[in-house]
């Protein structure tokens, strides 16, 4: 498979990825109690905790350049 071929898919899979879980953090965060804290500390753990689901789909869309 092509590196352009690998870029392409990885990038289709993000996107679905992401649509996704922002759906998903979306329905959680609306049954959040209405503490400032809580959503504080939910959506900063959330906005950061996205990144961690992709990074083997980026490694391999970077392999064998």
């Amino acid at each position: 498979m092509t590196a352009r071929v690998r870029k392409l898919i990885g990038t289709l899979a993000i996107l679905v990825f992401l649509v996704g879980y922002i759906g998903l953090m979306a329905a959680i965060g609306e049954r959040l109690p209405e503490h400032w804290a809580i959503q504080l500390g939910f959506y900063v753990v959330a906005g950061l905790g996205w990144g961690v689901p992709i990074l083997p789909l980026i490694s391999w869309m970077n392999r064998g350049r």
